[in-house]
């Protein structure tokens, strides 16, 4: 029988464990809290610190990325900055950023697109309207010049003509980079026509100094005559402008192993590395146009001819220096887009130059005078001076249209310097020899003179052609900034 001591013991020892137990537990469940409560704090700063840096990140991105990456559609050399923070790209938060910059170019560029198509199509309807008043206008000044000879009347006529000429082309280059057709169909021309036909176009025509290097009755197919006229023009434009006034530009026509190219070199400021990149992508016609990117005001010239290019298979290459330290343009047609004309049935424009060839090939006839030899231009009369350069306000000769009303004036004048005179022998018949001149025989005083019959419209307007030259030739003032650059009887190109 236990001791009731003992039991007292014993339930005094089981109570102290017991004590010892629930102590230890709360002390274990204390320590755990602790813990607890550490962690959700760790968690809680480290939640505050990601939210916070997620509307760092946002900040970030909607004040400098997004402004960033819509200017770059427009200016593709700008830097889109990265993000904010150091560790975010790569992570899921960095990529969802990227794809919201994404889908902004994405949405940007659709908007310019359909907005720049509408203000092309409102653009083309205009310059088509322009266009056609201006097509009117240039008839009625060409009917003109036709109708009177009067000298003083006719000069105003060619400077208006020439006026409303350099308003064409603009409103053509318009239209073009629009998507318009180029507005005129033309015949089969002599490459060297288009060339001149494309520098009549301009205001500073007079400086422009093209030396013919093609085999004589080298032609453009009609579709590609009036695209290698406006490409020219642009080009020669772009030279001009970026020259001093007292440089001349240099044209040198060449046939190269695919097919015959036009160069350009003028002796401006040049431009810059990014300046020529982005130069010859306009012109490479690769990349879509818009309007924005043009300018303010939009310059079209370099946007027209990737058009064109694209458009008739043709190439233009700015991507080279001048060695006369500006800019180097070289236009190439390619063989398919080449044909032939008879210089003896259909030859170029008086204007034009005479090709190098040609003149290799057939020596022309010297008049001797005063102990010299003086070069004698084939097939005119002796003693008839010889055109040296075109002069202000007459026009270098383009190309006849398909359906012009009026005919090439610069073509009738040169039917009239080609004729041989009355009485004299024409020199192109004697291979380029001298010949003796047989005198003729005066009429005599009853017999009765032939009546002189009524000029032809084209021979009026190669009398008034001629006329317009002497007289123009006279009054043409000398450039004082530089002295003019020798020209040769022939070609326009420069002496020695």
């Amino acid at each position: 029988m236990i001791e009731l001591p003992e039991l007292v013991a014993g339930g005094l020892a089981a109570g102290t464990l017991t004590a010892l137990a629930l102590g230890g537990s709360l002390l274990r469940s204390r320590r755990q809290k602790a813990a607890l409560r550490a962690e959700v704090t760790e968690l809680r700063a480290r939640l505050e610190g990601t939210e916070g840096a997620f509307i760092t990140e946002v900040e970030h991105l909607a004040a400098r990325r997004m402004p960033a990456a819509a200017a770059q559609l427009a200016h593709p050399h700008l830097r889109v900055p990265g993000p904010a923070g150091q560790h975010t790209p790569g992570t899921p938060t960095g990529i969802a950023l990227e794809y919201v910059l994404t889908a902004l170019r994405e949405e940007l560029t659709a908007q310019r697109t359909r907005i720049d198509a509408a203000a092309q199509a409102g653009l083309r309807g205009a310059t088509r309207e322009i266009q056609a008043a201006l097509y009117r206008l240039q008839d009625a000044l060409r009917g003109l010049q036709q109708r009177y000879d009067d000298p003083e009347l006719a000069q105003t006529l060619f400077a208006l003509d020439h006026e409303n000429e350099q308003s064409l082309r603009r409103a053509q280059v318009a239209a073009v980079v629009c998507g318009a057709w180029v507005g005129l169909a033309r015949e089969e021309s002599h490459v060297v026509d288009a060339v001149t036909g494309g520098q009549a176009r301009l205001p500073g025509y007079h400086r422009v100094r093209v030396n013919n290097h093609l085999e004589p009755g080298t032609a453009l197919v009609s579709h590609a005559v009036e695209p290698v006229a406006i490409i020219v023009a642009e080009l020669l434009d772009n030279a001009l402008r970026h020259s001093a006034p007292d440089t001349d530009v240099v044209v040198d026509l060449e046939h190269v192993h695919h097919g015959v190219c036009v160069t350009v070199d003028d002796a401006g400021l040049g431009m810059t590395h990014d300046e020529r990149a982005r130069a010859q992508r306009l012109v490479a016609g690769s990349d879509p146009i818009l309007l924005t990117d043009l300018g303010d005001p939009p310059r079209m010239g370099l946007a027209a001819i990737g058009r064109l290019t694209r458009q008739f298979d043709l190439n233009v290459d700015v991507s080279s220096p001048s060695p006369y330290g500006g800019v180097r343009a070289v236009l190439r047609v390619d063989s398919h887009l080449l044909g032939r004309i008879d210089p003896g049935e259909r030859p170029p424009s008086a204007s034009a130059p005479r090709s190098t060839r040609e003149r290799a090939v057939r020596r022309e006839p010297v008049r001797e005078a005063a102990g010299r030899a003086t070069p004698v231009r084939e097939g005119a009369a002796p003693g008839a001076p010889v055109p040296e350069a075109p002069v202000p306000g007459i026009m270098p000769a383009g190309f006849p249209a398909v359906a012009g009303p009026a005919p090439d004036r610069a073509g009738s004048a040169a039917e009239h310097e080609r004729a041989p005179a009355p009485g004299r022998e024409d020199p192109g018949d004697l291979a380029g020899l001298p010949q003796r001149r047989r005198r003729t025989p005066a009429a005599a005083p009853d017999a009765p003179r032939p009546q002189p019959s009524a000029r032809r419209p084209e021979e009026a307007a190669a009398a008034l052609a001629a006329l317009q030259y002497g007289t123009a030739a006279a009054r043409a003032p000398k450039r004082a900034s530089a002295p003019e650059p020798q020209r040769t009887d022939d070609e326009g190109g420069a002496a020695g």
